[in-house]
């Protein structure tokens, strides 16, 4: 079996990738993976990381403001649409492919629909309650979509082709316990938890917000530890804090990015993070309470309506990054460090919305198109 997997842009379009790439190998001995992403994207630095191989193409995406700027990139745009048809095309004809899993971001798109013109077997896969761009073009062609919401099948062209999976979560996120995970992380068991991190490629303001938010712990000396990510926003942050003349305890850590999210997420008390469909799912699957911001600038509000769901459920505190600053933050995340009960009950109202199966599902499906595809 030789499978493909196509996305990028973000970590939420990569780690459903690698966790079926992982499932899928760990199920077909003989099976090869390849990746495709976008030329300059983070799948660049993330995929080899994992160990697998990572081809590219040149894409990028489309700007909705048409000013002058604007119309120069999306000409841009176009250009990188033609080369990465030839590109894509090249890749396929190399690596021969069996089947071909588009899980988003730009890339997806020519290497889909160049599979899906060749009648390989192919599958999109959309994390967010509302589809993307990529996504609803490739919906038009690809056998089968998959999606993380149930509810959402009108969004699409051919609605008869949608199947409510869930979003697949790496197995590491479950292999230690918050006990086991702390234990790891030289925490104490009987000591809190915050993760802070505002996605795979940080939040400009807020991670400003983070500086005022990690003071003020430093300034109260808060006995909760707090690991916090910043993403490209690590250098900013670290010269603002030494402005300031703020050296971190030792229960407050800094990074760039966490590459052992699985294992800082599952020993996490509370989490304050985006609304991307990606982390929804692995907050879900573990059930973890956490106080999202939905970034303001994600297309159609996608961030937003996925953290409407888990806020109506109970699961989670919602804030909007126009009413948010470093203090009402820390606010919120201490008066909910200083309430068990109501996290306990956040926890069991975010379990009750994770799909932990997401990964079992999305492999049985691409297993029947695969043995279809083989008739």
């Amino acid at each position: 079996m030789k499978i493909l997997f196509t996305c990028g842009g973000t970590a939420g379009h990569i780690n459903p990738a690698v966790a079926l790439a992982r499932l899928v190998q760990e199920r077909k001995q003989n099976a090869e993976v390849l990746f495709v992403g976008a030329k300059g994207g983070m799948e660049e630095r993330l995929i080899p990381n994992e160990g697998f191989p990572l081809e590219t193409v040149t894409i990028s995406s489309f700007r909705r403001k048409l000013n002058l700027s604007g119309l120069r990139y999306n000409l841009n745009t176009l250009r990188n649409l033609s080369v990465s048809r030839k590109e894509a095309a090249n890749i396929l004809t190399s690596f021969a492919p069996d089947l071909v899993v588009g899980t988003g971001g730009y890339a997806s798109y020519p290497v889909v629909r160049e599979a899906a013109r060749r009648g390989i077997p192919t599958a999109v896969h959309e994390s967010n309650a509302i589809p993307g761009l990529t996504t609803k073009r490739l919906s038009a062609v690809a056998d089968c979509v998959m999606v993380g919401f149930s509810g959402c099948e009108s969004y699409y062209r051919h609605p008869e082709r949608v199947l409510v999976t869930g979003t697949p979560v790496r197995g590491a996120f479950f292999e230690k316990t918050r006990t086991e995970a702390k234990k790891a992380l030289g925490i104490p068991e009987d000591a809190l938890l915050v993760l802070s991190y505002w996605g795979s490629l940080g939040a400009e303001q807020m991670n400003r917000y983070m500086n005022d938010f990690i003071a003020m712990e430093i300034q109260e000396k808060a006995d909760f530890y707090h690991i916090h990510g910043a993403g490209r926003n690590f250098a900013a942050m670290q010269e603002e804090l030494n402005k300031r003349k703020l050296t971190l305890p030792p229960r407050v850590q800094l990074h760039e990015y966490l590459y052992d999210m699985p294992c800082v997420m599952a020993a996490a008390d509370v989490v304050l993070c985006r609304g991307g469909a990606s982390t929804i799912s692995e907050l879900t699957a573990l059930g973890r309470a956490a106080i999202i911001v939905p970034s303001p600038n994600v297309t159609n509000n996608h961030q937003g309506k996925n953290a409407e769901v888990l806020q109506h459920a109970g699961g989670a505190r919602v804030m909007q990054e126009c009413e948010s600053n470093g203090m009402n933050l820390y606010q919120e995340t201490s008066l909910l460090l200083q309430d068990a009960k109501r996290r306990k009950e956040m926890e069991r109202a975010m379990a009750s919305l994770g799909m932990p199966d997401a990964s079992e599902r999305i492999y049985q499906t691409l297993l029947k198109l695969w043995q279809k595809g083989r008739n």
